[in-house]
């Protein structure tokens, strides 16, 4: 097939790629050592590349020729052979875990340049171009964070919001929302634009010692939203994990019997709203979307009612026939939640409060609370992606990977909130990357443009592909095969042509 003339830029993709250094092996999928991978689009034809992320957690592995640094899923221990005091030492230091620069998850832009991310306080500054590693950033240095989300949020200022849990902190857990400006003020180019980060707000956590884990958050024109779920962190367990010698994630646990509490910041005022709405307990990773509609926050998540998905990805339970040996317990479920920000103060207990035509219902409790319970979309979808034109707006599209009982997509849909309809691409043997939505340059309507997805094909004689649809119809365009053995990736982002600096800048 053919591209679009207008395609011109990079698609980025971030994901781990590398599992086993010399004859150790991480225990789950989401700790390999990170591998960026891009296609370039110019005139018409594409370019593949690839390469390792040369963090400080690859190089000290690779020297060691297995691995010392310490992942989510993974505990790694220091020399053995070390004397008695030296083992104390490392014990103590591990108390509060020195995090891996391993950023496997996501990429980021702040101003004019990227860097790839994870969930730790380490970023690290990538060239679009060539894929070469720059330096590395600290978030902790300019924000009390000790985790961050890798789903930040960019604004019409061109400023990058994100997320990160400030841990025991002054004795206080908190969840931190902060803000990185796209440029520095005055003749100072050179400054960091981190040097100027700001912090919007902070949202005290319900647990001083158990923070909610979060992968994302939600923005509308007006407010942030943040969901504290019953998938929580257990502080002490996490200090005291290397003595122990179980690795951090033992230390998440989801809480069934617990609520699932709303937050939703006023951006102006950097005040949350004081009325407290919950629903029952969920897992939640990605946000899909959230606007704001007559007096109501209306947001779409992705949604499961227990925490399996992690556990799947153990490569312990990935090496067993799929199939067979490892269903989801649940299945993701695509809902949308009605909260109404403005309502009858006098309005009785046990009434819905929720005034927009919507099966999802918010019901005044008692104390005041509003208890709040979804209209499911749609079942089966991960890895949602939208036209980020329409982040914080009313919209109609999502675009995402299906997902059946398997934790391996093998579908790529376009979902028509509004109408229901679902529109399916899909092949034999073939497992699609999450789908990225380009919007073409005279775009009048929502799905004008293109969605990008990388295809790893389950079938060895089958070479991987880069897979271009028409946003609107889902039909193929084009396919750019590339022989060489692709991975698996998780997140990514399309980098038009403007945004790549020349080479001489």
């Amino acid at each position: 097939g053919h591209l679009p003339t207008w395609l011109q830029g990079i698609l980025l993709r971030n994901g781990p790629g590398m599992h086993t250094i010399g004859d150790t092996k991480y225990n789950h999928w989401f700790d390999g050592l990170a591998l960026l991978h891009s296609f370039t689009f110019k005139n018409g034809e594409v370019y593949y590349r690839s390469k390792y992320l040369r963090s400080d957690t690859y190089n000290c592995n690779v020297e060691a020729n297995r691995i010392v640094v310490s992942e989510f899923g993974t505990m790694a221990y220091p020399d053995p052979c070390k004397n008695i005091f030296a083992k104390a030492f490392s014990y103590l230091s591990h108390a509060i875990p020195e995090f891996t620069d391993n950023c496997l998850i996501n990429i980021m832009k702040t101003g004019d340049d990227f860097y790839a991310t994870s969930e730790t306080n380490f970023i690290r500054k990538i060239n679009p171009q060539t894929l070469e590693t720059l330096e590395k950033v600290d978030y902790s240095k300019y924000v009390a964070v000790n985790v961050t989300t890798s789903h930040a949020h960019y604004d019409s200022a061109g400023n990058t919001l994100n997320m990160g849990t400030s841990i025991v902190d002054k004795g206080k857990t908190k969840y931190i929302l902060f803000k990185i400006p796209p440029s520095v003020p005055g003749k100072k180019k050179k400054k960091s634009c981190f040097k100027h980060l700001e912090v919007v707000c902070s949202i005290p956590s319900c647990s001083l010692l158990h923070p909610s884990y979060y992968h994302s958050f939600g923005i509308t024109e007006n407010y942030i939203v943040f969901i504290e779920q019953p998938f929580k962190l257990d502080i002490v367990k996490m200090a005291t994990a290397y003595i122990r010698g179980v690795n951090w994630a033992s230390c998440l646990a989801y809480h069934k019997e617990d609520k699932t509490w709303f937050h939703f910041v006023d951006k102006k005022t950097k005040k949350e709203v004081s009325t407290k709405f919950y629903t029952d307990a969920m897992v939640l990773f990605h946000h899909v979307n959230a606007y704001e509609e007559d007096g109501h926050i209306i947001f779409d998540i992705i949604a499961y009612t227990d925490n399996s998905l992690y556990e799947m990805f153990y490569l312990k339970n990935l090496s067993k026939d799929l199939e067979v040996n490892k269903q989801l317990t649940s299945i993701p479920a695509c809902k949308r939640f009605v909260v109404p920000l403005q309502y009858d103060k006098d309005a009785e207990v046990g009434s819905n409060l929720v005034t927009l035509p919507s099966t999802a219902t918010a019901v005044k409790e008692k104390d005041g609370s509003i208890y709040c319970q979804p209209e499911i979309l749609c079942e089966g979808i991960e890895l949602p992606r939208i036209n980020y034109d329409y982040n914080g707006k009313k919209y109609k599209y999502v675009f995402a990977t299906e997902v059946q009982w398997s934790p391996v997509p093998t579908k790529i849909v376009k979902f028509n909130i509004q109408t229901k309809e679902m529109l399916h691409w899909g092949e034999d043997h073939g497992w699609p990357s999450e789908p990225i939505f380009v919007p073409s340059p005279d775009a009048r309507e929502e799905d004008d443009g293109i969605v990008l997805t990388c295809v790893v094909m389950s079938d060895p004689k089958k070479a991987p592909f880069l897979l271009v649809l028409d946003a609107k119809t889902f039909k193929e365009l084009g396919r750019a095969t590339v022989d060489v053995e692709m991975h698996l990736d998780l997140h990514g982002m399309f980098i038009p042509e403007k945004d790549l600096k020349t080479e001489t800048e």
